[in-house]
């Protein structure tokens, strides 16, 4: 298989100096509004980049579920990878690829844990198969076999058939306090269009056109 020669061109359109907001975030729910009504799959769905104590990065996909002024919002499993290597540093890096739009956006910034009410309150709304399931899988861990993951997840939905599923204390979420957020836009002749904006010491935003 060649690769050389998959390519397309990108025809959505532009974005230009005057179509920004002074605040990010209003273009970043606009886009995200655009991304849920063109039906794309999983729109909130965003690769997020840890690093571990040796510096080696890591990516993987997660879900945005929430977001305010005081950042980007998803939850995990304490135990897991990327929560070790949070806890090791803070920093991360957020990317929403919507291919079809023709759009990205890069987000950077350090992550705060969210409290246990915060969590409590996602937690109890999510079905109860999800909610089983955080208490069956050790994310991360190495597994013999999948057959042991769903024996677990059986052994306990058994168990919690007749009740509600307690919160569990190894499950929690975080809070990304952004400092940047880059905006791509696909371009003809591979003259994309980049803007980032910059958090300055006022904790107003400065922005900037970037070179494709």
């Amino acid at each position: 298989m060649d690769l050389t020669d998959i390519r397309r061109e990108y025809t959505k359109g532009g974005l230009r100096r005057d179509d920004l907001p002074k605040e990010p975030l209003v273009l970043f729910n606009k886009w995200l509004q655009q991304a849920v009504d063109a039906n794309l799959p999983d729109p909130t769905a965003m690769t997020i980049a840890t690093v571990n104590a040796d510096g080696q990065p890591f990516q993987r996909i997660v879900l945005l579920k929430d977001l305010d002024d005081d950042g980007f919002i998803f939850y995990t499993n304490l135990g897991s990878r990327k929560a070790e290597q949070l806890n090791i540093n803070n920093k991360i890096s957020l990317h929403f690829p919507w291919h079809i739009l023709e759009r990205q956006v890069h987000v950077t910034g350090h992550v705060e844990q969210l409290s246990t009410l915060e969590v409590m309150k996602y937690f109890s709304s999510r079905p109860k198969e999800s909610q089983i399931a955080a208490w069956a899988s050790k994310q991360s861990s190495r597994l013999s076999a999948r057959q042991a993951l769903e024996g677990k997840f059986f052994e306990l939905k058994q168990k919690f058939s007749a009740g509600e599923v307690p919160l569990p204390s190894f499950w929690g979420g975080y809070r990304v306090k952004f400092d940047t957020i880059e905006f791509w836009q696909g371009g003809k002749h591979r003259l994309h269009d980049r803007f980032i904006y910059l958090r300055n010491d006022d904790n107003q935003w400065d922005i900037e056109r970037l070179a494709p």
